[in-house]
């Protein structure tokens, strides 16, 4: 690529990526704004952010419909994984790696080297952005946001001003919290939550308070082929609407609200509120008819494949060769996970309450704690040999 004053911005048209644009053109940048519309916004929400851009003096503007590329690039091999990081968090930001993707075919198409983000500099997506367009080819990275903390530390205030005196405005929710949306959930941070105090009322996204919860119970049947979500309700849909879906049924619910504190990449802790509820939803009913169809050993020996590609997601390893033979292996383990879940949830908690499967792993002529066709001796044979080792030990040493 030509060395030019053409600069790709991966742009939310939040307050980060609204400071970026005159900052980057301050500093002698055409800049282009790429917004990877990976499914949290809605009509109004997509047409302020192209509007957002031109206000800001763009040279031009792309959205990109990411939907399709973070169902099968992140949602299928997440839900097959089955394990949240830390047992907690569901991985709300891998939508990260496609707006790389979006904004790195922008930059070709220009024909520039220079991509730009408003990552800061305390947080992991810096490591998830700039490892994967390092692992993508020669690039130049600016991010303006870890330049102004060289020389400001309440950076969010510092671009607040900077877009006020040059007369553009700044919206009331960005000015408490941060917020992050997509097809996977929301997140938040800033305000009081990073002061390890309650999250206040403005701290909410698409979750509905206790109080507004219907009374109603909802029940939901989810289809899945090989490990992937591919029907609702009998309805067939491909796989981000099938999430979208399940995002508007069981956020009225409160489904998938949650507080987390963890480990981030670069050694802080971390601390959200997050709200995944049609992801919450779609583990549960993985994880169960999983659970019916899969081997003992499978269930046993796949969470720790499980949690390490979770680990090379959430770290910024989304192109390393491990994660592309974890996924192989997930893939393969996938080939029986066929069926149907039927969920329910009365608020704030999901359940599989019922399911159905060609290949659940039933004993023709035994089910568990009532009824079996081996005899008592059998049974006592096999515990004496099961426990083999732990008696011997209690005999030799005299037990306890």
């Amino acid at each position: 690529m030509h060395q030019s004053n053409d600069i790709v911005l991966a742009f939310s048209g939040g307050l980060d990526t609204s400071f970026c644009v005159p900052y980057l053109k301050e500093k002698g940048w055409n800049v282009h704004t790429v917004f990877a519309d990976t499914g949290g916004v809605d009509a109004d929400e997509r047409a302020y952010i192209e509007a957002r851009a031109q206000e800001l003096g763009v040279a031009s503007h792309v959205t990109i419909d990411g939907g399709p590329a973070l169902w099968n690039g992140f949602v299928k091999p997440f839900v097959q994984a089955g394990e949240a990081y830390q047992g907690q968090y569901p991985l709300l930001v891998s939508d990260r790696y496609l707006i790389v993707d979006a904004t790195l075919a922008r930059a070709k198409e220009l024909g520039t080297n220079a991509i730009a983000h408003g990552c800061t500099g305390m947080g992991n997506d810096q490591v998830r952005f700039d490892l994967a367009v390092k692992a993508s080819g020669d690039y130049r990275i600016v991010a303006p946001i870890r330049e102004i903390q060289k020389e400001h530390t309440q950076t969010r205030a510092y671009e607040q001003a900077y877009l006020e005196e040059r007369g553009f405005g700044v919206r009331a929710k960005q000015k408490s919290y941060t917020i992050n949306e997509n097809l996977l959930g929301v997140t938040l941070s800033g305000g009081e939550i990073d002061k390890w105090e309650a999250p206040g009322e403005g701290a909410r996204g698409w979750c509905a308070p206790r109080a507004e919860w219907p009374e109603q119970a909802l029940q939901v049947s989810v289809r899945f082929a090989n490990g992937e979500a591919v029907a609702i309700d009998g309805v067939e849909m491909p796989g981000a609407q099938v999430l979208a879906k399940l995002n508007a049924l069981f956020a009225p619910y409160g489904v998938g609200r949650g507080m987390y504190t963890g480990d981030t990449t670069i050694g802080l802790k971390g601390r959200i509120v997050y709200e995944a509820p049609g992801l919450v939803a779609l583990l549960a009913a993985h994880r169960a008819l999983e659970e019916a169809v899969l081997t003992k050993q499978q269930n046993r020996f796949k969470p720790e494949v499980a949690r390490k590609w979770v680990e090379l997601v959430y770290e910024g390893f989304w192109h390393d060769p491990l994660k592309t033979d974890l996924e192989a292996f997930l893939a393969s383990s996938q080939a029986t996970v066929n069926g149907e879940v039927v969920l329910e949830t009365r608020g704030a908690r999901v359940d599989a309450v019922a399911l159905r499967s060609p290949h659940i792993l039933n004993a023709k002529g035994a089910t568990y704690a009532q009824s079996a066709d081996w005899g008592v001796e059998e049974a006592e044979g096999f515990i004496k040999l099961f426990g083999m080792s732990s008696t011997l030990w209690a005999e030799v040493n005299g037990g306890k």
